[in-house]
């Protein structure tokens, strides 16, 4: 079915030439065009490129540098403060002058609709995918209400210091739009409108969308200098390959390592930059029967991956990891686990747990085909499952289209949707405090948040709860070093690699700048 749909891509729409200056051609990963209603799935490969380009959130990541990590900047909101009587409340002085593609303004009465939208579900606007996601990103707002025209009050349940970091992961859509469309979202998403630098122009379920230049756009140093740009999903990395090299692309996300360096020989720009990256296996820790569930266990296979030959495997795409955070980014900390290639003593770890090659191990992990920040998970995973066999851990797989692992990660790990499956291989982000209390904070389980596994530790809970309530001046650096121990040392994720974000792009474009994020901008990319 993906090698049809690519098939069939790669025969509509992508034979002329691109024009210098003019539309710039990416294949995604994606098997599918993300949902255009402003609130993509697909990951944050529908973020970066049916996500940000076209719609915005009060608060967005700053993608200028490629030097640094992406930190957050004012996006539809100019400045925010936190009250600091009743810190579960935050105030956001919305930007003057903001209108969506259809003309209509952005204000308070459109940030509380889209509020509505996601948190009420008796709202007429109420969208239970785009509610689906942003509750599972965002599970802490509990109020809101409209101070003026442009002044917002936003309330969570309990005071969270990094609040604002969650708010980039919630986009606006515009009210006017989706009235004039009937008030439906399937509609919407056939003419939908934000307030971002392209808009999007026309939509072909599983083929593909095209973005064209918001002139008009509000940052007059961000109208990008496209005149458009054309997104492909293409999840088979050979289909994407033979699309640039033929020309029928500019642009590929993930190409083959093995191809990268006849690709630098013929002449493409392969780039590549660290980012906050996580390619783990999420252990599941709910399911009863979960060899998982001893820590020795888990300690065991961390000790029993050759990450260096991951790496290898990789064509150096990638760089090992050993924990939440890199070491050298200054909040790695010093854990009393420091895993390495050492068989010998995962071997060991195993029998105080009670197995051996009598009694081995046997677990079996979710994996996808493909998928935004997955990398190529099939041949990766068949290299670690190679790997763990020689400690005596077996490892099955359950192999999934991407959309059906992102539904399971946001259900129960004991529900239907895991398929019972001892552990979940799924990209993750690693960017801030705030998503490390995503992952890893007991009061986010799923459902009700984005702890998949359901890893529970009191002192890390402790240690988390001191963080939120901090003020903003407070300095909480060796907390978080603290933090990053207690996950390296219990181990609810196989820390496995880092991926370095390889794409590949014809020497025609010029102005790219690989920001150490999952996003990017793409307003000051051009074609010569």
């Amino acid at each position: 079915m993906l090698l049809a749909t690519s098939a069939a891509v790669l025969g509509l729409g992508l034979a002329a030439p691109a024009m210098a200056g003019g539309t710039l051609r990416i294949a995604m990963t994606a098997s599918d065009v993300p949902t255009t209603t402003g609130m993509p799935n697909n990951g944050y490969e529908g973020m970066r490129f049916l996500g940000y380009p076209i719609f915005e959130g009060l608060v967005l990541w700053d993608l200028s540098s490629a030097d640094t990590l992406a930190d957050i900047r004012p996006g539809l909101a100019e400045s925010w403060s936190q009250d600091p009587n009743d810190p579960t409340k935050w105030v956001f002085k919305l930007r003057h002058g903001v209108t969506f593609h259809d003309g209509s303004p952005f204000n308070a009465d459109a940030a509380i609709w889209n509020l509505e939208r996601y948190y009420n579900s008796d709202a007429p606007q109420f969208e239970p995918q785009g509610s689906a996601i942003v509750r599972a990103r965002n599970p802490n707002v509990a109020g809101y209400r409209k101070i003026d025209d442009y002044t917002l009050e936003i309330s969570t349940d309990r005071p969270l210091s990094y609040f604002p970091y969650l708010l980039v992961y919630m986009l606006y859509s515009s009210p006017t739009q989706f009235e004039k469309v009937g008030s439906d979202w399937a509609a919407f998403a056939k003419a939908p409108s934000g307030t971002g630098p392209f808009k999007i122009t026309d939509f072909k379920p599983r083929i593909s969308v095209s973005l064209a230049k918001n002139a008009t756009y509000w940052d007059k140093d961000r109208v990008p200098k496209l005149d458009g740009m054309e997104l492909y999903p293409m999840p088979e990395a050979t289909t994407r390959l033979a699309a640039l090299r033929s020309g029928q692309v500019d642009w590929i996300e993930v190409p083959p390592p093995d191809a990268i360096p006849s690709l630098k020989g013929a002449g493409y720009e392969i780039v590549t930059n660290s980012y906050p990256h996580n390619w783990p296996w999420v252990f599941n820790l709910a399911k009863e029967d979960s060899p998982f569930r001893d820590v020795k266990v888990r300690q065991a296979a961390n000790y029993c991956i050759d990450r260096d030959g991951m790496v290898e495997l990789l064509n150096g795409t990638a760089e090992p990891s050993y924990g939440f955070f890199k070491k050298g980014s200054g909040k790695f900390g010093s854990p009393a686990n420091a895993y390495t290639f050492d068989p010998d003593k995962a071997k060991a770890l195993l029998a105080e747990a009670g197995y051996g090659p009598d009694k081995p191990v046997k677990a079996k992990v979710m994996i996808s085909t493909s998928g935004s920040g997955q990398m190529l998970p099939l041949p990766m995973n068949e290299f670690l499952q190679q790997t763990l066999a020689q400690c005596n851990i077996a490892i099955d797989f359950e192999v999934v289209e991407w959309g059906t692992m992102l539904v399971a990660f946001r259900n129960d790990p004991t529900g239907p949707q895991s398929l019972g499956v001892d552990a979940m291989n799924i990209s993750l982000v690693s960017s801030d405090i705030s998503q490390m209390a995503r992952w890893f904070w007991s009061a986010n389980m799923a459902p009700n948040g984005s702890n998949w596994g359901h890893f529970q530790n009191a002192e890390y809970d402790k240690l988390l709860g001191e963080i939120q309530v901090a003020s903003g001046d407070a300095d909480v650096s060796a907390k978080v070093k603290r933090l990053n121990e207690i996950v390296v040392d219990e181990a609810p994720w196989l820390w496995i690699v880092h991926d370095l974000n390889a794409r590949a792009m014809s020497d025609k474009v010029t102005g790219f700048v690989s920001a150490q994020s999952w996003f990017q901008d793409f307003t000051p990319v051009d074609l010569k």
